[in-house]
């Protein structure tokens, strides 16, 4: 079996070579090199039990960030050669840019083979089946999103009770200003993170119904009132509340600058629990959901999806059992995410924050998902280019959601 460090710098050549090197016993596993430790520890740690168990597989972990990834991605989908597994969101945009790209295999004999249904939690297997052809993935993590605080910031702002509706968020926002203190923080120079921001604004000001029309391209952007009133609010918040300058940092930065205490709030996921405890003290911070009004919650899928590409494809099926497996699930409970992914898992233990998440996944029974996971990849990178110029002042609120809908409707 090769070790730990032989198999990372071995991805290091996998990068470079493609499928050459592989073996019919050989899986390459491309995936990010997750913010937390703890996670990119735990997936080691399933390769090497995985290969301990069958002898004779090979696993080979690729890891890169988010940009870099997607990128390798989008090369391997325009090639002969590519990973046996890759790691990517569900949905129809990031997901599916690489099925529409003919980059996944559908797994539909494999969902029956193994009986993957039986093992994982309805709604974060759900995504698999929203494509065309067939189901494509097996579900990684299903994340939810919300507001964590900095407590002690909040009471020298005066703030006694968490929001429960958007205009005691803004109020409470109002405070924080009035003390000095930047009520969030995002990284600016990462799309996706500002994003956030947007999306849950559109669910609260749009409602549910309008909202997903929106995201589902079916009402126009240009004509819809909510649209222009929620770009309007992401310019009061870029202008008032966000800790600045932002545009010229990422979310890693801006996590740093939240556990130095330099703004109140961060929009996240369930992740960053771990986070927070390899930075620091849990008790320093809550958690709350960001409040739309709608009853649904913020959040999203991750999912580990079968290449077309794969000379393999039995073994990362049988890689990917295993991984979703109850009794790894349970070994690595809380390494990537605070819930599991497999329905049989059992909760014991759990800190005081992951135990608010637990509270909160079983309180929701509705998801709305991130603008870049519901948006085809095209109108995504749009959508970005959209807040980025309103968020930066280049672009007025009014003319945000025509500029948008112009593009839409221009698509080929």
């Amino acid at each position: 079996m090769i070790g730990k460090s032989a198999r990372l710098a071995l991805g290091a050549t996998v990068l470079l070579a493609g499928t050459s090197l592989a073996s019919a016993q050989d899986i390459t596993f491309w995936t990010l090199n997750f913010s937390s430790q703890a996670s990119n520890d735990a997936m080691l740690k399933i390769a090497d039990d995985f290969m301990a168990a069958n002898p004779g597989v090979n696993v080979e972990i690729v890891t890169r960030g988010v940009d870099d990834h997607k990128t390798a991605l989008r090369v391997a989908a325009g090639s002969d050669r590519g990973p046996d597994i890759f790691f990517s969101w569900a949905g129809l945009g990031l997901g599916g840019e690489y099925i529409n790209a003919g980059l996944s295999k559908p797994l539909d004999d494999y969902y029956a083979e193994y009986g993957w249904d039986e093992e994982l939690v309805p709604a974060a297997a759900s995504f698999s089946k929203i494509y065309e052809g067939g189901r494509h993935g097996v579900p990684f993590t299903f994340k939810g999103e919300a507001l964590y605080y900095n407590k002690a910031l909040f009471e020298q702002a005066g703030i006694t009770e968490e929001p429960t509706n958007y205009e005691e968020l803004v109020a409470a926002a109002e405070k924080l200003k009035a003390a000095g203190i930047p009520a969030i923080t995002f990284g600016g120079t990462v799309n996706w993170h500002l994003m956030r921001l947007m999306d849950v604004i559109l669910e609260a000001k749009c409602g549910a119904e309008k909202h997903d029309q929106l995201s589902n391209m079916e009402i126009s952007w240009a004509t819809e009132p909510c649209a222009a009133e929620s770009f309007a609010e992401l310019d009061t918040w870029s202008k008032n509340y966000i800790l600045s300058p932002f545009m010229g940092i990422d979310n890693a930065q801006s996590f740093n600058l939240f556990v130095a205490g330099r703004a109140a709030m961060m929009l996240e996921g369930d992740w960053l629990v771990q986070q927070l405890a390899e930075a620091g003290d849990l008790e320093t911070y809550g958690i709350f959901p960001f409040p739309t009004g709608t009853g649904r919650l913020y959040g999203f899928a991750e999912y580990n999806y079968i290449s077309s590409k794969s000379q393999n494809p039995d073994i990362a099926a049988k890689f990917l059992d295993y991984f979703i497996s109850t009794e790894v699930q349970q070994a690595v409970l809380g390494s990537f995410s605070t819930t599991s992914i497999n329905k049989n898992v059992e909760y014991a233990d759990l800190r005081p924050l992951d135990q608010e998440w637990v509270d909160i996944f079983n309180e929701y029974e509705e998801v709305y998902m991130n603008g870049d996971q519901a948006f085809p990849l095209d109108v995504t990178t749009e959508y970005f280019r959209v807040i980025n110029e309103v968020a930066s002042g280049n672009l007025a609120p009014a003319d945000a959601g025509t500029t948008l809908q112009t593009f839409i409707d221009n698509r080929s």
